[in-house]
């Protein structure tokens, strides 16, 4: 039985995840048109850098002189990403122009965080309580719970739901100690193994046990499963997304050279307005940035709706024929 919902919220990352991948070097003020051209669209939460070593992810260089030149949109909260107090204390540097939110972050596969952060699991459970002192110090609140890799993983396969369902028990548990109140669990399907059949696995098993944590999902598109493993979550009652204007993206870890990104932000909000799911997105000026995307990276981006359009014009174009 589906469930659908009125509304969903989506968060933009193809600032932070499309030009981090990128080969060649992209001009920060390139990089901020983008972002200030997404502020236009409706979108209310976008995430426009990660603070991480720039000998790893050289995209990500100019983070800080990103943040100190885009434009704040009123209503809109800018993100930035890090995986280590180092990156949180540069954030903390622009606290008032980011929404500075900590994540109690995990995997689901350990291998994957190996390569990803340089830790193994029980290393990673003693540095999120590390953190978890570092956020509650600085005053930052701590609402939302982050597992990687939850459908699979390129370096150890399949992903059983009873091992993500460890990874968020240990996310509640390091909240308990620390009196936060997680409100938001991420599943993320890190390396694109997801599936509409393993979506509603995991994101059922992770609801039964914990009935009143949102459940958001990040959903990269390497295989084509994107837009279809979002309708299975909408099918869920998923009602928060992450997304990727023009399928900008891929994570640099994952071992798969040109993997795309996140599920297509303009490709999403279509098919959530075509099952009358709003979104709060104006999908034409969303298009627009998409456009503008392919234009700052040069090369062919992965979504669909910047090629074939809306239907909204062809169905006006439809009624003023049959109306003549």
């Amino acid at each position: 039985m589906s469930d659908l919902p009125n509304r969903i919220s989506i968060k933009e990352e193809g600032p932070r995840e499309g030009f981090q991948i990128e080969s060649a070097a992209i001009p920060t003020e390139r990089k901020v048109a983008l972002i200030d051209a997404l502020s236009g669209t409706g979108l209310r939460k976008i995430q426009i850098v990660s603070f991480v070593n720039p000998r790893r992810v050289p995209g990500m260089a100019d983070a800080d002189d990103v943040v100190r030149t885009f434009r704040k949109a009123e209503g809109v909260d800018y993100y930035a990403l890090w995986l280590n107090l180092q990156g949180f204390e540069r954030a903390l540097v622009h606290r008032a122009r980011l929404a500075v939110r900590g994540t109690l972050q995990t995997c689901a596969s350990e291998a994957f965080l190996r390569r990803n952060q340089n830790r193994n699991l029980a290393q990673n459970e003693a540095y999120q309580r590390h953190v978890a002192d570092a956020y509650r110090n600085a005053g930052v609140p701590v609402d939302r719970g982050s597992v990687m890799a939850a459908f699979g993983c390129n370096f150890e396969g399949d992903i059983a739901p009873a091992t993500v369902l460890r990874m968020v028990d240990l996310i509640f548990a390091v909240a308990a100690e620390n009196a936060f109140q997680i409100d938001e669990i991420a599943l993320a399907d890190t390396m694109g193994w997801a599936t509409p059949r393993s979506i509603k696995r995991v994101v059922g098993a992770v609801r039964d046990r914990y009935p009143d944590a949102r459940i958001n999902l990040h959903l990269h598109d390497t295989r084509g499963m994107g837009i279809a493993n979002a309708y299975a979550g909408l099918e869920m009652g998923v009602d928060s997304f992450d997304a990727s204007v023009a399928g900008l993206g891929g994570c640099p870890f994952a071992a798969h050279p040109g993997a795309s990104g996140n599920v297509c932000t303009e490709d999403l909000v279509f098919m959530c307005e075509e099952m009358g799911i709003e979104t709060g997105v104006d999908l034409g000026a969303l298009i627009e940035a998409a456009h503008l995307a392919r234009d700052i990276v040069g090369h062919s981006l992965p979504g669909h709706l910047m090629q074939g359009g809306k239907l909204s014009a062809l169905r006006q174009a439809r009624k003023a024929v049959a109306g003549g």
